[in-house]
């Protein structure tokens, strides 16, 4: 059985909903999640699972009828990747004793692997960690301008 550490679509998406939402909202204006749906290719049903998370975690700001739509309830600099996929994915976590809620594992203080394990999900948090929404908007270095 192999361990795939794999983001889903709804990570994906909703890594790429808001950096377009972030570059569509100039004024503050709201953002139709048609439009973004358009301009993302992605299903608009499926767009509207991910905003209703996004919008439960207060990430962005959400008005209906016209002029409606959604828009960051902050800055750009102010959500990191990791913060966006632990709302979308769950735990980030590599194997099941690090993540969060989680049953203590008796072996845990002479478990061999626990200090690899642990290093491992440093670097994963740390890295996600040092990423917003507004690097990734960044597109000053050529042919990194798309975002999967």
């Amino acid at each position: 059985r192999h361990v795939k550490m794999m983001i889903s679509t709804k990570g994906r998406y909703a890594l790429r909903v808001l950096v377009d939402m972030a570059e569509h909202q100039a004024g503050g204006c709201y953002v139709p999640l048609r439009e973004i749906a358009a301009r993302q290719e992605i299903s608009e049903k499926y767009l509207e699972s991910i905003v209703k998370l996004l919008v439960h975690e207060n990430i962005l700001l959400g008005v209906r009828g016209k002029g409606g739509g959604y828009r960051l309830n902050g800055e750009p600099d102010q959500f990191t990747v990791r913060r966006i996929l632990e709302i979308t994915e769950g735990s980030l976590a590599p194997v099941a004793c690090l993540a969060e809620p989680h049953t203590p594992c008796a072996r845990m203080v002479s478990c061999r692997t626990y200090p690899m394990w642990s290093g491992l999900n440093k670097l994963i948090c740390d890295y996600l960690e040092s990423y917003t929404i507004a690097d990734l908007m960044r597109t000053e270095d050529a042919g990194f301008d798309y975002v999967i």
